[in-house]
């Protein structure tokens, strides 16, 4: 009989392997706390193990409700590690939705940071059966405390081999239906995903090394982080956690701790860039890589990293892709090519990393010639993509449709073989980098007695990508002011969040209709452009 092992792609070789190979490299949670790799495994396995003793289960769920600090990124390694899996719930959802995806992906335990407990406990009727687990960074909490279990090297965690294949994270997104759908992802789909990554990383003009220090300005709560909390261990990069994201904290730990490579969406490269002290930054900025996602590069944003001597280039993916799908990093023809052309490249869409396929067909799933200009969808395969949305069979059928994800993402393919998108078949408005569900929010201003339809689209914004705009029938007379009062006082009720209010009403005697009685949104995109 065979002795050979059969190796398993779990989370917890990434933390070993970083551990042993880069034990002195730093993790960074603002000025409050600081790590070796080393350290940090150990913090990782306390917790792990103050898990279990607490009750903590494999096959159980644990959402973590936070910012981007040190304690959310141990949980990325010690929930998995222990055959549990991560829901990495949403904060910037309104109180009813964060409620509802708690409830819908049954998390049997939540990790609280402080200043969200009210937020928890004021929906404590609905979350009986969920037991909670807090902590504070200056306070003492009431709860079985975080940072004790983490800080106690009694907790003994009792690891066992776990497979691939075992359920590691899910979190949920908003897309074209405006309800949250669960995407969930295996040990095996996070590895091979971080690998591939990688692999892309270390190629021009991103160009990483060991030595790049990371900030990452996308919250751990978006999408796995696209990828970085097992990134920087693979890479041993000092990686520098940002907590509540603001401007200044972030300039000045550029400065204070060396950091070369961030990634964000463009919303939060505009913040810092139109930051008043901006100007004073223009030597770290010098050794400043920026990687774009979550919304297009504008070419004016662009420019303007550029001439603070920035290098920025764009990357795609999505919620239900783990996400990286592409960057914008040279192929083998790019790199032939002058700066400037180089430059209008690395700010499209970007080519497929290892072990995509990316296509991009028409309405008979053909591939588009590589032209530039002809549009169709984009449909992808790659061993990370989830393989259902949680309990809805329904639309998970449509996501696979013909063995292919679709996307949903309209695409053009140039000469060199970039993608670059050209629009989305979604009606969700991406606004700094988040999504507005424009029909959850059409059905919160259809419930005022007063209106008789609704219909909400993007426009287009410099600062936030898209704004909302509501074109609006009435059934009797109402002011733009009474319609936002009205909505105020939704999103304090936790229906809406406040920046999903529209930054403009049009007020219409009737909504353009397609050949199928359906209300046509190109056509108040047209309107939107006319005026």
């Amino acid at each position: 009989m065979s002795e050979n092992y059969n190796y398993q792609l779990t989370v917890d070789k990434v933390l070993e392997y970083g551990e042993r190979v880069y034990p002195d490299r730093e993790i960074v949670y603002r000025d409050k706390r600081r790590y070796t790799f080393e350290s940090f495994g150990r913090k990782v396995r306390n917790l792990a193990g103050g898990l279990q003793r607490l009750g903590v289960k494999p096959g159980d769920k644990v959402g973590v409700i936070d910012w981007d600090t040190d304690v959310y990124l141990m949980s990325y390694y010690a929930i998995p590690m222990m055959g549990a899996m991560l829901h990495t719930v949403n904060v910037r959802y309104p109180p009813e939705l964060i409620v509802k995806t708690i409830l819908h992906a049954e998390d049997k335990w939540l990790i609280v940071r402080d200043e969200f407990l009210p937020l928890i406990e004021k929906a404590g009727n609905y979350l009986n059966n969920v037991k909670i687990i807090a902590y504070s960074d200056e306070n003492k909490v009431k709860y079985p405390d975080v940072m004790e279990l983490i800080n106690n090297d009694d907790n003994q965690f009792q690891q066992q081999e776990i497979s691939e294949n075992t359920p590691a994270t899910i979190f949920y997104t908003s897309g074209t239906t405006g309800e949250p759908k669960g995407v969930w992802f295996t040990h095996r789909d996070l590895i091979l995903h971080a690998m591939s990554c990688s692999i892309a990383a270390a190629k021009p003009p991103i160009s990483a090394t060991p030595e790049d220090v990371y900030l990452i300005l996308v919250p751990l709560f978006h999408v796995h982080q696209w990828g970085y909390p097992y990134l920087f261990m693979l890479g041993g990069n000092k990686y520098v956690l940002p907590g509540r994201y603001d401007p200044t904290i972030e300039l000045n730990l550029m400065k204070n701790e060396g950091v070369t490579f961030s990634a964000m969406v463009p919303t939060i490269l505009y913040m810092i860039l139109s930051h008043p002290d901006a100007p004073k930054y223009s030597e770290v900025f010098k050794n400043w890589r920026v990687l774009i996602g979550g919304a297009a590069l504008p070419k004016g944003l662009a420019d303007t990293a550029r001439k603070f001597g920035i290098t920025v280039m764009a990357g795609y993916g999505l919620s239900e892709t783990a996400p990286v799908l592409t960057i914008s990093y040279y192929n083998s023809k790019v790199e032939k090519l002058p700066d400037e052309k180089k430059f209008e490249q690395q700010i499209k869409t970007g080519v497929p990393i290892p072990l995509v396929e990316l296509r991009v067909v028409d309405p008979e799933f053909k591939d588009v010639p590589h032209d530039g200009n002809t549009i169709g969808e984009i449909v992808v395969r790659a061993p990370w993509l989830t393989r259902e949305y949680y309990k809805d069979p329904e639309k998970t059928k449509r996501l696979w449709s013909g063995g292919w994800l679709h996307t949903g993402d309209l695409a053009v393919v140039d000469e060199y073989g970039y993608i670059r998108i050209v629009d989305r078949d979604k009606d969700a408005i991406k606004s700094g980098g988040e999504f507005i569900p424009s029909l959850l929010l059409e059905d919160v201003i259809s419930s005022h007695p007063k209106i008789g339809q609704v219909a909400v689209v993007g426009m287009p914004d410099e600062k936030w990508g898209e704004r909302p705009v509501a074109f609006i029938v009435l059934k009797d007379k109402m002011t733009e002011e009474e319609l936002k009062n009205y909505l105020m006082q939704k999103a304090e009720e936790g229906k809406i969040r406040k920046w999903w209010i529209p930054d403009k009403f049009v007020f219409l005697s009737d909504l353009p209709k397609t050949s199928t009685n359906k209300i046509d949104k190109k056509s108040l995109r047209d309107i939107i452009k006319a005026k």
